[in-house]
């Protein structure tokens, strides 16, 4: 074989690491083009937003301006009325004593030439009490108010300084989320941040809330994913803490992130922290389910092809007078032949499609209404066989509950049983701790239901009520030695 030969497969191999890293890049660029392109957009509708707003508040500080305006006018027409209704009075009744006196005066004046000393004294005496009552003597010669209108001054020059200084609102700055304080538990995120000390928002219009946004990931230290992977979104937090809860752990980590707002203005996301949410998340595996179970997703329940009698718990319950046969159909036959992998007889058995190798695992059960017979547990999934039931071999362990007749709860293992004094829950929680338990094959969640049906809730933490109650409580292993 030539040189030249055997480099050929060296260089495709090395052509193929060229085509796939530019595969890559090629992706990368179009993801960035399509980033730029939204951008774009969305600084369009942003543009457009700010100026509406800027508009709308210059409207709103115009609209003030005009509206006090017309107060302070209001104000000082009001002050011109009052005084010039004084001053009128005034002007009106001095005019009418200026008339009495001119009348006085001329009367006085002819009193003088009176020679009769009788008729002179009568008119001296009427001049007298006259001068005693004349409006000339009770007025006051000072006007009642003055013309200035000091009070009324203004000075705006704060106040268009204050105007000539306005800008834009000053964006809060990104808080720091406090790493230390995030607390993972019960499927529960919690944690706390601390608001920008920076000193131009320290001056600015003060925070009013935050908006804190998570994102569930497979990768340890965030990246924008491709896909634009919508945030979930907590809006208008008035506290510096936040509780999440409710969550399924069904990724290996959570990204969180909290930004400040004010009264029109959002400031930039902190940076993103990456909170470890690791569960243990599986479904039911459709493959190795017996043909009288119906899976459709988190939920199996059991759903007979028209061949009761060969399950003795249901003889004698047939309508005699159906006329179905209990042979199943060829098709029904040929199709259980092709599942080889499927659970037949009467083990009503489905697994779970995800293998536990190590650590502590946790899910939960719930039983759907008109169940009649569950079991629920783990086994090795190399040591079932077709017609194997759970508990009944060394591979397995379980927990059987009943409500056939009468109502029961017992754990089941390698062929023996321990009936357990306990009312039978609407809810089972499953705790595997297979390094505790000391395992040594893969393991896998186990169910089997007759009559009913069940419901799984899987990447759940370990509870944390589990450590106290693992310590006090035996495990079904040690049960049944």
């Amino acid at each position: 074989m030539t040189l030249k030969a055997l480099g050929k497969p060296l260089f495709c191999e090395a052509l193929r690491r060229i085509i796939s890293t530019l595969a890559n890049k090629n992706e990368e660029l179009q993801n960035f083009l399509g980033t730029v392109d939204r951008t774009i957009i969305g600084l369009q509708d942003e543009s457009c937003k700010v100026t509406s707003e800027l508009e709308l508040e210059m409207e709103k500080l115009s609209s003030a301006l005009e509206e006090k305006g017309v107060e302070l006018r209001e104000a000082i027409v009001e002050e011109t009325q009052r005084k010039k209704l004084e001053l009128q009075k005034q002007l009106s009744d001095g005019k009418f004593a200026l008339l009495s006196c001119e009348e006085l005066l001329e009367f006085a004046n002819q009193t003088l030439s009176i020679s009769n000393e009788e008729e002179f004294l009568k008119a001296a005496k009427e001049i007298k009490e006259r001068v005693t009552m004349a409006p000339a003597f009770r007025l006051t010669t000072r006007p009642a108010v003055s013309e200035s209108m000091a009070k009324y001054s203004v000075d705006f020059s704060m106040e268009r300084s204050a105007l000539q200084r306005l800008h834009f609102l000053l964006v809060p700055k990104a808080p720091e989320i406090d790493i230390s304080s995030c607390i993972v538990c019960d499927n529960i995120i919690s944690f706390t941040w601390q608001p920008s000390n920076d000193a131009a928002c320290a001056t600015s219009r003060p925070t009013e809330c935050y908006d804190v946004e998570y994102q569930k990931t497979d990768v340890n230290g965030w990246q924008k994913p491709a896909g634009e992977t919508p945030w979930e979104k907590i809006c208008d937090i008035t506290d510096t803490k936040v509780t999440i809860s409710g969550l399924k752990f069904d990724t290996c980590f959570t990204v969180v992130r909290v930004r400040a707002k004010n009264k029109m203005a959002a400031g930039e996301f902190s940076e993103p922290v990456t909170i470890e949410t690791r569960a243990y998340n599986f479904s039911f595996d459709a493959t190795t389910a017996h043909v009288d179970l119906k899976v459709q997703g988190d939920t199996v329940t059991w759903e007979p092809q028209g061949v009761k009698s060969h399950d003795p718990r249901l003889k004698g319950k047939e309508n005699k007078s159906s006329s179905r046969s209990a042979t199943p159909s060829p098709n029904k036959t040929a199709a259980i032949r092709a599942g080889r992998d499927r659970f037949s007889g009467e083990s009503y058995t489905v697994l779970g499609d995800q293998d536990m190798i190590g650590g502590c695992h946790y899910w939960e059960v719930r039983p759907l209404a008109d169940w009649k017979s569950l079991t629920v547990g783990v086994a090795y999934r190399a040591s079932l066989g077709r017609f194997d039931q759970l508990g009944k071999s060394s591979g397995s362990w379980c927990l059987h509950a009943s409500q056939w007749l009468q109502s029961s709860l017992a754990a089941k293992h390698n062929n023996r049983s321990k009936a357990l004094d306990f009312l039978i829950p609407q809810r089972i929680g499953i705790c595997c701790d297979y390094d505790n338990a000391k395992f040594n094959q893969p393991l896998v969640p186990a169910f089997t239901v007759w009559y009913g049906g069940v419901s799984i809730a899987t990447g759940l933490q370990v509870p944390s009520f589990m450590e106290n109650f693992l310590s006090r409580t035996q495990s079904l292993t040690n049960l049944l030695q």
